[in-house]
């Protein structure tokens, strides 16, 4: 049986919970999988929201989340204009993609330093959203758990190692999808877990040997307090 949250969606600035509320979502997810600040994203857009970007919000919503912005800021209709005071350079394109969500965006962002990241996501309605991929390393990650995503050497025990080091924070996880581009290659984990970590955490397992970068992704800890 649906919640009330189901029926009625998130409380946001609007019009639309999937083309609005989603999109910021994602936004947001993709600056916190960056993981510093973004100085230009390159965002390809399919389906309905390649469609009606401009007349639904999406263009704001989403660069509003890549600057930080929850859903229910009121600075979301007005994105754009901090994205030109804080030098975030956006560009929106047309994107086809197969068999792709109606709302699927992918996002090219990087920040002033050479860090890049790409993101595959989809917004599914009543402001639920799926990051489908991350680098071309396939992911689901809806945004209700708080989230590791781990970059690193695919070497025998590596997944021991991390998992042991999240143990050791007594930090329960929820659960856990591997990828990797070959064997001995570039490998990502990602890693939803139970409560909330700390930044002490974040900083041993970005020291762990042949880790390459580790994103935490506090989705229940949005709070205005987070704003640019």
């Amino acid at each position: 049986m649906p919640d009330l949250f189901d029926i009625i969606g998130p409380i946001m600035i609007g019009p639309s919970s999937s083309h609005t509320a989603g999109a910021a979502r994602i936004g947001r997810a993709a600056r916190m999988i960056l993981d510093s600040e973004p100085k230009r994203a390159h965002v390809g857009l399919c389906g309905s929201f390649q469609k009606t970007y401009k007349g639904h919000g999406t263009d704001r919503a989403l660069i509003g989340g890549m600057l930080g912005m929850n859903i229910d800021d009121p600075r979301l209709r007005d994105s754009q204009r901090y994205a030109d005071q804080a030098g975030f350079c956006v560009d929106f394109y047309p994107l086809s993609l197969k068999n792709a969500h109606p709302n699927t965006v992918v996002i090219d962002l990087s920040d002033g330093q050479g860090k890049t990241v790409n993101v595959r996501a989809a917004s599914i309605g009543g402001g639920e959203i799926r990051i489908q991929s991350i680098d071309g390393h396939e992911t689901d990650i809806a945004g209700h758990a708080n989230t590791f995503v781990i970059h690193y050497l695919d070497k025998y025990g590596m997944i021991a190692t991390i998992t042991r080091e999240i143990a050791h924070a007594e930090i329960n996880i929820a659960s856990m999808l591997v990828s990797r581009t070959s064997p001995g290659g570039d490998a990502m984990v990602a890693l939803e877990i139970d409560g909330e970590a700390d930044d002490a955490l974040g900083a041993r397992l970005t020291a762990l040997q042949n880790v390459h970068s580790v994103s935490y992704l506090a989705f229940t800890h949005d709070s205005k307090e987070d704003r640019p």
